[in-house]
């Protein structure tokens, strides 16, 4: 936070006298065309009624020059959009074959993994099993590479070492297609089409009828605002879901999930827009997509993760540690320093100055 304050400052701090003096200037056109339009026509190259003529038109142009300008700033954007573009369409293709899912169940094994983003690696010979039917929880700081784990398993990149296998056969040795039969990834960027919410959710399984996408969505504890909603669930979701709230997208996102039915589900932070009016809810919606099921989930409030079958530390791209919450305490430093922060930031509240006039709040 404070790295992103002094840079913003830095820049404000370049920006704000060309945006005083254009902002000043721009509105008070006719301090300039007044006294050399004057000239121009005492020195008889122009005339009157030409310089009255730029009078007028010199009010009225201030402020669209203002607004063109306030475009200027999209302009390196657009250029930045367009780099990233051309980037993505010449990337190399995902390794994978046209073949279907052959594995025996659906343990999950991460062999020797690493990864790199460009130069930099992320990843350093992460080596985990997930045991079939099982809870396996990453855990670790922001930026440790708990995600960058989940969207390896999903193929979203291909590893730059090592190998992911889920029931003994290699990712890259399936199509995308039949890996995403097996797996059911809810990220914590959620995106909804502008569609209706039936229809996004029915993404999860296309072929399904509207009752069991209601069935659904029940599940997923969504009834409650979708009742109040002018069209229920065919309500359009608006561009990226803009009509509801992150709570309200996650939930739509996890009746996705319920509906897909996969034997793996990816939790990816899952439950980053939670309030407290609706945890109840979600956790209700979640356990409803891990019954019976492989699970990964990446998590941060470590209590919502503290009975899982196992839990994985993550530290700086490696494995710090691995097991039970118990064993997990008394081995593991960098696993005790996340539950003393978690167990501090639990007591933290509002709390009101009763000494003060009118009982403020601080």
């Amino acid at each position: 936070m404070r790295g992103y304050r002094d840079f913003t400052l830095a820049w404000y701090k370049v920006c704000w006298p060309w945006m005083a003096l254009y902002n000043s200037l721009l509105p008070c056109l006719a301090l300039f065309t007044l006294p050399i339009g004057s000239w121009l026509v005492l020195s008889g190259a122009s005339t009157l009624p030409d310089l009255a003529l730029v009078l007028c038109m010199s009010f009225g142009a201030g402020a669209p020059l203002l607004r063109a300008l306030s475009f200027m700033s999209t302009l390196p954007q657009i250029n930045y959009k367009i780099t990233a573009l051309e980037q993505l369409m010449n990337a190399p293709a995902l390794k994978q074959k046209e073949a279907p899912f052959t594995g025996k169940g659906h343990s999950i094994s991460f062999e020797n993994v690493r990864f790199s983003y460009q130069e930099e690696e992320v990843l350093h010979g992460i080596s985990l099993t997930v045991p079939e039917g099982s809870l396996t929880a990453l855990v670790g700081e922001s930026g440790s590479g708990k995600s960058t784990l989940a969207k390896l398993l999903v193929h979203y990149y291909d590893v730059t070492g090592g190998s992911i296998r889920i029931g003994g056969q290699d990712l890259r040795d399936m199509s995308v297609e039949a890996l995403n039969d097996q797996i059911s990834y809810v990220s914590q960027e959620q995106f909804l089409f502008n569609m209706s919410l039936l229809e996004n959710i029915r993404l999860g399984k296309p072929d399904a009828a509207d009752e069991e996408v209601l069935a659904a969505a029940e599940k997923a504890q969504c009834a409650e605002f979708l009742a109040r909603l002018p069209q229920g669930i065919h309500t359009m979701a608006g561009d990226g879901g803009k009509q509801l709230s992150g709570g309200e997208r996650q939930r739509i996102s996890l009746a996705r999930a319920i509906l897909k039915d996969a034997p793996i589900v990816v939790l990816d932070e899952a439950t980053a827009f939670m309030d407290p009016e609706n945890e109840e809810k979600m956790n209700a919606a979640i356990a409803e997509i891990i019954k019976e099921k492989t699970v990964m989930v990446i998590a941060h409030r470590l209590h919502s993760v503290m009975n899982a079958d196992q839990i994985c530390v993550i530290n700086r791209g490696g494995i710090a540690g691995i097991g039970r919450h118990e064993d997990l305490l008394g081995n593991c430093p960098e696993y005790a320093k996340l539950w003393q922060a978690a167990e501090c930031s639990a007591a933290w509240g509002v709390a009101a100055d009763t000494a003060a006039e009118g009982g403020n709040v601080q």
